[in-house]
């Protein structure tokens, strides 16, 4: 998973991202409210991990501009040192989704950030996946489309159950390359489109399979269940 963590405090942030990487997610950190927002513009993460009062930016405007204007449906978590009941009914009310209190306990940070990207992403933690026509068999790599098995590629196989398991969500390419190739450098972004365009081929992607796979502009790619006979360029807004 890809994880965003925001916090003043050096020590605080050196903790919270030993803690996120030793659970083998990539932790992307940030001392500054704003400097989170300029990436939220152009990258997606699956998790949030937020300092309550950032010097630059208060926590709760964070919030409500990744929800409100950025459109961000990543699960929240506010690390702060807060105890007011009000302060946390004010973060869940503008779009938080859990509180902890600083400084983090390693043991419990874990086990709450576990909890929501379980809630958050219940598709990945499944021995099976069924989206229409296409049957994924994660543990033995095999997916089969109305009832017939596909050959792909490593790579394609991890592309491809990746994007169905983010089935309607807008990923940047970034987040893409992290995910199947385990980095994020623009260097791959000629093999990310190509490898795009062979799963649009070999799963017959398209509006006769109920599935678009959209080229995002300046952002990255989103898979889409449609009705019948939608026009695609309906879905790029």
């Amino acid at each position: 998973m890809r994880i965003a963590v925001l916090d003043h405090e050096p020590d605080q942030l050196q903790l919270i991202s030993q803690a996120i990487s030793g659970l083998g997610h990539e932790c992307h950190s940030y001392t500054e409210g704003r400097a989170l927002l300029q990436a939220l513009r152009r990258q997606t993460f699956d998790l949030l991990i937020l300092d309550w009062n950032p010097p630059d930016i208060h926590g709760i405007e964070l919030v409500k501009t990744a929800r409100n204007e950025l459109r961000s449906r990543a699960p929240i978590l506010f690390v702060t040192t807060t105890r007011d009941e009000t302060d946390v009914v004010e973060g869940l009310n503008a779009g938080a989704d859990d509180f902890m209190v600083a400084p983090a306990r390693a043991t419990e940070l874990e086990a709450r950030v576990n909890a929501l990207l379980r809630r958050s992403y219940p598709a990945q933690h499944e021995a099976e996946l069924v989206c229409g026509p296409y049957h994924f068999y994660p543990p033995a790599r095999v997916l089969k489309v109305n009832g017939a098995p596909v050959e792909l590629k490593n790579r394609e196989y991890a592309l491809a159950l990746f994007l169905f398991q983010n089935l309607g969500r807008l990923l940047s390419r970034e987040h893409l390359h992290e995910a199947v190739w385990g980095v994020g450098t623009a260097a791959l972004s000629r093999t990310l489109d190509t490898h795009i365009s062979r799963l649009r081929t070999k799963l017959g992607l398209g509006p006769a399979s109920g599935f678009l796979l959209l080229a995002i502009y300046g952002l990255g790619y989103r898979l889409e269940m449609i009705a019948p006979n939608t026009h695609p360029e309906s879905l790029t807004r």
